[in-house]
C-alpha cells in the first residue's frame, strides 16, 4: 500500500465514523420527540364537544314549526317517551324525532319519523297536514343531495298554501308559487314534466334546486345549519324520542 494514501485512508474512516454518530444522534433526538409528543398526546387527549361549532349541522329533512313551546310539538308528534338530547346531536340524526328549543319563534323538528315524500307524497301531504291542525304554521323542507331530491312546503292550520317535491319526477305540486321561490329561481315542474337528464351526472338545475332549499328555508323561516349554537347557552339541548 502507497504509504502516502495512509493518512487519506484514515481521514475517510473519521469521517465516517463522525457522520455515523451524528445520524445516530440526530435519530435519537428525533425519536426521543415523537416518544414525548405521543405521551403528552395519550396524557393530554384533545377532546371537541359538539358545542364547540359554531353552527350546526344540517339534516337532510326538517321541519319548521311557528311555536315557543316545545311541550305541544312533542305531544302532536305523539312523543310519549323522550329524553333531553344536544341540539348538534339531535340535528346529526339517529332519532325518530329531535324537537330543538324555540329560536326567534321558530322549532325545528328533525328525525327518521319525519315522512320522505319521494317515497309516499300523499303520506307527506297527510302527515303535515294532520300536524299543522294541532299546531298552526309547518314548514316541510327536504335536500337531499346524493340523490338530489328536493321538497318544500308550508301548511297552515291543515291548509297546504304552497308545496313542491322532486324526487326523479315531480310528485307533488301544489299552490302559488311563492315570491321567494321566484327570487331565488328554484325550478319547479308540473306533473308529467320531463326534464332532459344527464344519465351521467345530476342536471345542474337539480343540484342547484337543491343548493337553494337552505336559503327558501331562512327566507320562510330558519337555515337550522345557520343557527349559531353558542346564541342557545343553557337551552342548547332539545329532545329527543320515538313516535308510538
Amino acid at each position: 500500500m502507497n504509504p502516502d494514501a495512509i493518512p487519506l485512508m484514515l481521514l475517510l474512516l473519521l469521517g465516517f465514523v463522525l457522520g455515523s454518530g451524528t445520524t445516530m444522534v440526530l435519530w435519537m433526538v428525533v425519536w426521543r420527540r415523537r416518544v414525548h409528543i405521543r405521551q403528552t398526546r395519550i396524557q393530554s387527549p384533545v377532546e371537541f364537544t359538539p358545542l364547540q361549532m359554531v353552527y350546526a349541522p344540517r339534516p337532510a329533512r326538517w321541519l319548521a314549526i311557528r311555536s315557543n313551546h316545545p311541550q305541544n310539538v312533542r305531544t302532536a308528534l305523539g312523543l310519549d317517551q323522550f329524553a333531553p338530547c344536544p341540539w348538534v346531536e339531535g340535528l346529526i340524526g339517529g332519532h325518530g324525532f329531535f324537537i330543538g328549543a324555540p329560536v326567534n319563534g321558530w322549532i325545528i323538528v328533525t328525525g327518521s319519523g319525519l315522512p320522505d315524500p319521494g317515497n309516499d307524497a300523499d303520506e307527506c301531504f297527510r302527515f303535515l297536514t294532520d300536524l299543522s291542525r294541532k299546531v298552526g304554521h309547518v314548514q316541510f323542507f327536504l335536500a337531499e343531495r346524493v340523490l338530489q331530491h328536493h321538497a318544500w312546503a308550508r301548511v297552515e292550520n291543515g291548509v297546504v298554501k304552497r308545496a313542491y317535491a322532486w324526487a326523479g319526477e315531480t310528485v307533488w305540486n301544489q299552490g302559488a308559487k311563492t315570491a321567494a321561490e321566484t327570487d331565488l329561481s328554484v325550478k319547479c315542474f308540473g306533473y308529467g314534466d320531463h326534464p332532459v337528464a344527464d344519465s351521467w351526472a345530476a342536471p345542474e338545475w337539480m343540484a342547484s334546486n337543491v343548493a337553494k332549499v337552505p336559503l327558501l328555508a331562512a327566507r320562510w323561516s330558519l337555515d337550522p345549519a345557520r343557527i349559531d349554537v353558542r346564541h342557545l347557552r343553557k337551552h342548547a339541548d332539545g329532545i329527543a324520542g320515538e313516535s308510538l
